[in-house]
């Protein structure tokens, strides 16, 4: 975790894909050629009474509500578009629920059979983003939703490019990540040869595509591993605000944002100018973790000593030494007995892009809760999503400054670790990594 935040303002359809970033404006509809109508479309104002199709390709029982129903709600009707320069699930904003799931190609599977699957799963993730039914045998399981803000995200871990053949033009950047001493890894619920990451602010909708992608996989790839988490859902605050954790606290005040000048340098592989292969162009490096949070251990400090360990009030996120959640924080600020007011170790002061040579990360995780453990102790705490044009500027010399000291660090322990190579988005016609595999 570190003190960076994505901005929380709900959007609708008409702003539901972060124009700051380059992705195009949403408006994209069912193309009934391609074999399918759009819920959006059967389920807005206009539509016949009682409609229902019976064999409209992968439309079939979608029925349209009778002229002049309540259109679908803000929440629904968000809609992010699925071919841009990136992919979606990066800039936008955090979706109230989420799943993680990595695949690893069957025995004998390699380049001809992913090239095909990355074609399915591109084709599934658009009809699914624009609310659209996966196709003739789609489940049924989000049938009355909006596109409800669906993205579906698409990455490659390091042991792919063995598996197809693709040595060559595996990226330095995606070298397997040090060891760090926080580090209770099971490897099992790590890494990967291919990583989809789902997210939508409607539950149904988020199972809906999560089950299209693992029945398209088919016998090219098998699940490695699933983590499922949540957010606040859209308009559960009075005004939008920065997310809170599973510890009460405001989690992620200095995200950077698109609007910066340096967004882009900081998140994105560039078109040109890079060490990496092309195909990376406009790509991004996600490194996932997850991080259990030591729930009844913290709960035992006073608030007081809860904001010493963040460097932050729980009650707003500002800094201790004063002002709102925006305020500079004062690193030389000290109290009367002349005690720094934000303590060396607090994880605020050490997650600062200038205390740490400048490194930044955009931070978009999910809370988890699975449960509880055998020992009686909630197993719940963050699936940490963090992005960057290169792992080893960003996400690395993060975690070793935190693994130095941070007075987090006794409350939290990273029990998985994966890190992918995220392609830039697919052009109109094509599928995401087509470059990579067909280049």
């Amino acid at each position: 975790m570190t003190d960076q935040s994505l901005p929380q303002a709900r959007r609708t359809r008409a702003d539901a894909v972060g124009s700051d970033a380059g992705v195009p404006e949403a408006g994209a509809t069912g193309n009934p050629a391609t074999g399918g109508l759009s819920r959006r479309r059967l389920l807005g104002t206009a539509g016949a009474t009682g409609l229902v199709l019976g064999a409209a390709g992968g439309a079939a029982g979608y029925a349209a509500r009778p002229a002049g129903a309540t259109p679908l709600s803000s929440v629904g009707s968000g809609e992010v578009m699925f071919h841009g320069k990136h992919q979606p699930g990066i800039v936008q904003r955090l979706q109230a629920r989420g799943h993680l799931v990595a695949f690893d190609l069957a025995p004998g599977a390699g380049r001809k059979e992913a090239a095909a699957l990355l074609r399915r799963w591109s084709e599934t993730a658009r009809r699914l983003m624009a609310g659209e039914a996966a196709r003739e045998d789609d489940t049924g399981v989000a049938l009355d939703a909006g596109p409800s803000s669906l993205t579906i995200t698409f990455g490659f871990g390091h042991s792919f490019f063995a598996r197809t053949g693709l040595e060559k033009q595996r990226p330095v950047a995606l070298d397997p990540l040090p060891e760090f001493s926080s580090d209770r890894l099971d490897k099992a619920r790590g890494n990967g040869d291919l990583w989809v990451q789902i997210g939508a602010d409607d539950a149904l909708v988020a199972f809906h595509a999560l089950r299209a992608v693992q029945k398209d996989a088919g016998r090219a790839a098998r699940v490695r591993w699933q983590m499922n988490g949540f957010n606040r859902s859209p308009g559960a605050t009075a005004h939008p605000m920065t997310a809170r954790n599973l510890m009460g606290q405001v989690d992620g005040t200095r995200n950077p944002k698109p609007a910066d000048a340096d967004f882009d340098r900081r998140i994105f592989v560039p078109e040109s100018g890079s060490q990496d292969p092309a195909w990376m162009a406009n790509g991004s490096y996600a490194v996932v973790r997850r991080i259990r949070m030591l729930l009844d251990d913290w709960e035992q400090l006073s608030v007081k000593e809860q904001e010493e360990v963040i460097g932050r009030r729980k009650a707003d996120g500002a800094p201790l030494t004063g002002g709102t959640e925006t305020t500079e924080m004062d690193l030389e600020k000290t109290d009367r007995a002349g005690n720094l007011v934000v303590p060396l170790n607090a994880h605020a002061r050490i997650t600062r892009p200038d205390q740490n040579g400048g490194a930044a990360i955009l931070r978009r995780p999910f809370s988890y809760h699975d449960g509880i453990d055998a020992d009686g102790v909630p197993d719940a705490g963050l699936l940490f999503i963090c992005w960057q044009a290169d792992p080893l500027r960003g996400f690395v010399p993060l975690q070793r400054k935190l693994d130095r000291g941070d007075a987090l660090s006794r409350y939290i322990r990273h029990e998985a670790s994966g890190l992918f190579a995220v392609p830039g988005g697919a052009a109109e016609g094509e599928y995401v990594g087509q470059r990579l595999l067909e280049g």
